[in-house]
């Protein structure tokens, strides 16, 4: 996941929920890992991508578009900033298919949002880093990104969210381990995860606490590949695989013989917009439209991580750090 990097690790408590932080799930491997996805024959086959439609017959809330704001009502246009994403590596949040259309669960949320309202999204690609300030500069009404909500972001830019992502465990079928709730619970095993990624900052700072209570320290490997850590799952060179919850579940339902352990922690997510600006209000009550209407669930459904969706969406919930 892209995070706020802290400038200290200030105990593993925070560490866990600061480097959970936000952005996509594809910061747990490599960038040029962005295109393996299908590509491998450890990985998902192609036709394993979901395709159903479950976003055009969401019909527009005539009450919900009079809220909008007069220059969008006008227009008809949300401008969005966002990545572009790659293959599969990324799913279930953002990749693309064969014809390099955008998919996903944030593609589906993101459009049913537009139905709901009765606009269309005008959608421009840019760095993780510059979406923030260009919400900030109104270069864009919106951005989304698996953005979660911080200390540091809410003084700049105000939060609609749309769901929880965390950081989880996945394991071999055969695993003697059922569950996952603390780093602890993973201590003596061999756990993977993505090289030079947050959750590698997370292993690091964490394996001293294994050792402070008393068991043997888990033992960390780093690759900057998927189809490694899926092929050291299956021949049992690792035990585990540590990555985000959402993409745990998504590899689970797509992977034969696997198993989601759980998570160890999670923060809400949500669109971001200009800061005191009135559009934040209106995706609140958007994606609440569509968590009462069933089109929520079956977005969440459709790409395998049914039940691991909010129950409301909130406007600047309080920072998980």
């Amino acid at each position: 996941m892209k995070i706020l990097k802290p400038t200290a690790l200030a105990g593993l408590a925070v560490s866990l929920v600061a480097l959970a932080g936000c952005g996509s799930s594809s910061d747990t491997l490599s960038a040029a890992d962005q295109s393996v996805g299908a590509q491998t024959t450890t990985a998902a086959s192609a036709d394993a991508i979901p395709t159903q439609d479950v976003v055009s017959s969401v019909q527009t809330v005539a009450k919900l578009h009079d809220e909008l704001p007069a220059a969008i009502k006008s227009s008809g246009v949300l401008t969005l900033g966002t990545t572009e994403a790659t293959g599969s590596a990324g799913l279930p949040h953002s990749g693309s298919d064969t014809s390099n259309k955008q998919i996903g669960l944030d593609v589906d949320l993101r459009d049913a949002v537009a139905k709901v309202l009765g606009v269309d999204w005008k959608v421009s690609y840019g760095a993780f880093e510059t979406i923030v300030p260009g919400v900030q500069s109104g270069k864009y009404d919106v951005g989304q990104d698996n953005f979660a909500v911080t200390s540091a972001r809410l003084p700049v830019v105000d939060f609609a969210t749309y769901l929880k992502d965390g950081q989880g465990f996945v394991a071999a079928k055969s695993s003697d381990l059922t569950s996952v709730t603390k780093l602890t619970d993973v201590c003596g095993h061999t756990v993977s995860t993505g090289a030079g990624s947050s959750f590698q900052q997370i292993l690091d700072a964490g394996i001293k606490q294994c050792s402070a209570a008393g068991l043997k320290p888990y033992t960390p490997k780093y690759y900057s590949d998927t189809s490694s850590i899926l092929l050291g799952l299956q021949n049992g060179q690792t035990d585990l695989y540590f990555g985000p919850t959402l993409g745990d579940k998504y590899l689970v339902a797509h992977q034969p013989n696997l198993k989601f352990l759980g998570e160890v922690s999670s923060t809400d997510v949500g669109f971001v917009t200009a800061k005191g600006a009135p559009l934040a209000h209106v995706l609140v009550d958007a994606v609440n439209e569509l968590i009462q209407d069933g089109t929520y669930a079956k977005i969440f459904e459709k790409w395998g991580v049914g039940g691991s969706g909010i129950s409301k969406s909130e406007f600047n919930p309080t920072p998980a750090f």
